[in-house]
């Protein structure tokens, strides 16, 4: 692998701090590819996501029908799938190679990003780039809140809780043996400048090692403690017990890899959390068959021919697959 151009992906669930990391590694000199997602007012300093990255994954969750907020532990399957498609690895390799031409420090944020490691690694084992990840850390209470406020409540606390552990167990997992580093939101918020520089040394990234805070006062106005506004714990947030008790668990294990160490004493701790949460979510979608039941899609009923068997022209329409008979009702549609 190539010593000199490095790709840097910020991991974690939206919410816990990536986008703040993001804009700080962008004003210290990694370049973030443009354009960017447009700042609003869940996220007024900005996102530091590529408009590029978003789409990208975006597009490709889509397909594999995943969420950002995904709670199923088989939904890892459907994204890990990509990673083994020819053509989706040619669009992202020509993609980071086009920007490895702008810097030899390239960082992407993108809450996505977790669900395609794989993939990303493919990548940048063909271009011999020199890959590390940084992942935030955030209380999954905190993370909950924000986002309660920030997307609304189309999704439930329960099922945000659970995708965060399904979320954080994984790309944990992933990251493993890999040059990587854990920050927690709050230490970023306090000593952005120490963080840095630790982070430097852990992954070995010279742009951030012997970290001078004196460099950037830019990143001292960047950096706004006011915008940590979602604080406590589990109060007003409605999370089964067994979620909230395996969430604290999960993020008490969490903590001893926000050090200088990888912390590797933890990964049978998250290794049967992990297998936890599987039999938990297991259970739950046992439970809940009949509601998953009940908003399937109904097939409509053919209509029977006089003596009660299915007209010729029905068989025959069955054997066009599926795809082919919307086009042709469609275009039958156009014609009227």
């Amino acid at each position: 692998m190539s010593d000199r151009r490095r790709l840097v992906l910020v991991v974690g669930v939206g919410r816990s701090g990536t986008s703040l990391l993001a804009g700080i590694l962008g004003q210290v000199g990694f370049h973030i590819p443009q354009p960017e997602v447009v700042a609003d007012s869940t996220n007024p300093r900005g996102f530091g996501e590529p408009r590029w990255v978003v789409d990208f994954h975006t597009r490709l969750m889509r397909r594999a029908r995943v969420t950002v907020f995904d709670a199923r532990p088989a939904a890892w399957e459907k994204t890990r799938a990509f990673a083994e498609n020819r053509e989706v690895q040619a669009e992202l390799r020509d993609w980071v190679a086009s920007e490895m031409r702008h810097s030899d420090d390239v960082v992407v944020k993108d809450p996505r990003v977790g669900w395609f490691l794989p993939l990303w690694l493919s990548a940048a084992r063909e271009l011999e780039l020199s890959t590390s990840f940084i992942t935030m850390l955030r209380h999954p209470a905190e993370i909950l809140a924000s986002a309660r406020r920030s997307y609304g409540e189309w999704q439930t606390d329960a099922s945000r809780a659970a995708s965060w552990l399904n979320v954080m167990l994984e790309s944990e997992r992933a990251t493993r043996g890999a040059p990587r580093a854990f920050i927690r939101y709050e230490d970023l918020m306090s000593d952005w400048a120490g963080e840095l520089g630790r982070v430097g040394d852990t992954v070995d990234l010279p742009l951030l090692a012997g970290f001078d805070r004196a460099r950037f006062p830019e990143v001292d106005q960047f950096v706004d403690p006011t915008l940590h506004r979602n604080r406590g714990g589990w109060d007003g947030l409605e999370v089964p017990e067994s979620v909230r008790t395996l969430s604290d668990d999960v993020w008490t294990a969490l903590q001893p890899l926000a050090g200088r160490g990888d912390g590797a004493e933890v990964h049978p701790t998250l290794d049967a959390a992990r297998v936890t949460y599987d039999e938990l979510y297991a259970e739950a979608e046992a439970i809940a068959q009949s509601s998953v039941t009940a908003v399937k899609p109904r097939r409509k009923q053919q209509a029977p021919t006089q003596n009660g068997s299915v007209s010729l022209r029905v068989r025959l329409a069955r054997r066009v697959p599926a795809r082919y008979r919307r086009r042709i009702r469609s275009a039958l549609g156009r014609s009227r």
